[in-house]
């Protein structure tokens, strides 16, 4: 039982690690949000909505100027004032921005905060087992060592629900009628948008999988479809 303290106690600081930063989320974009009142936009999430049977979708401005989408772990859709500004200067457009808002549902629907949660108490747990066994045969690279597999573990998880919040979109923007073009074109800015970096750092460290990868993923789908 004492040699599974260690395991159990990282599991235990991980989920409160988890819960924390989730409460602190929530705090900020409770302080720093609004609800979008944009007619083009609402139009197309009216669409996104009739195609999942809601009545409507509320969608958030977050007040930070980094461009990007988030779901909060509550539901929640937000896009950033900075992806919103990209909108009204027109280098986006309205579909664009709602194939963002489409992908974060998908992460709602999908269930991936939750798994996130588990993930991360999995990750502290798998941390600890991994400086224990190094530990023994490398004592001074073992942390070091136990933390990059981690990370690499934590890299993986993240781009596979990436991919399958990518899928999702695409199902939801056929069938509200927007098609996925949109889908497509918005991560073909996305580098340039966001002023990415990402050819710098090795694929299998990234969090999202890089955006030509993305893209060849909604073409194999798209011809997967349209042979059924």
């Amino acid at each position: 039982m004492l040699k599974l303290t260690p395991i159990l106690l990282a599991l235990i600081y991980g989920l409160v690690t988890y819960r924390a930063s989730v409460w602190r989320m929530n705090r900020d974009l409770d302080q720093k949000s609004t609800e979008l009142a944009d007619p083009r936009l609402k139009q197309i999430t009216d669409q996104l909505a009739a195609a999942l049977e809601l009545r409507r979708i509320p969608v958030f401005i977050y007040e930070i100027d980094p461009i990007n989408g988030l779901a909060a772990p509550d539901g929640r859709i937000f896009i950033t004032r900075g992806f919103y500004n990209k909108y009204q200067s027109g280098e986006i457009t309205a579909e664009e921005l709602a194939s963002v808002v489409a992908h974060e549902l998908g992460h709602v629907a999908l269930g991936h905060a939750k798994k996130r949660m588990i993930d991360f108490s999995g990750q502290n747990a798998l941390r600890t087992v991994l400086m224990m066994v190094i530990g023994r045969y490398v004592p001074m690279v073992g942390p070091l060592i136990a933390n990059m597999l981690t990370k690499l573990i934590a890299a993986r998880l993240s781009r596979g629900d990436e991919y399958e919040a990518d899928e999702y979109a695409a199902a939801l923007l056929s069938k509200a009628g927007l098609g996925r073009d949109a889908q497509k074109s918005l991560f073909r800015k996305l580098d340039t948008l966001t002023v990415a970096r990402a050819g710098l750092a090795p694929a299998w460290l990234m969090s999202h999988p890089r955006t030509d990868d993305r893209i060849a993923a909604l073409d194999r789908l798209d011809a997967k479809w349209s042979k059924g």
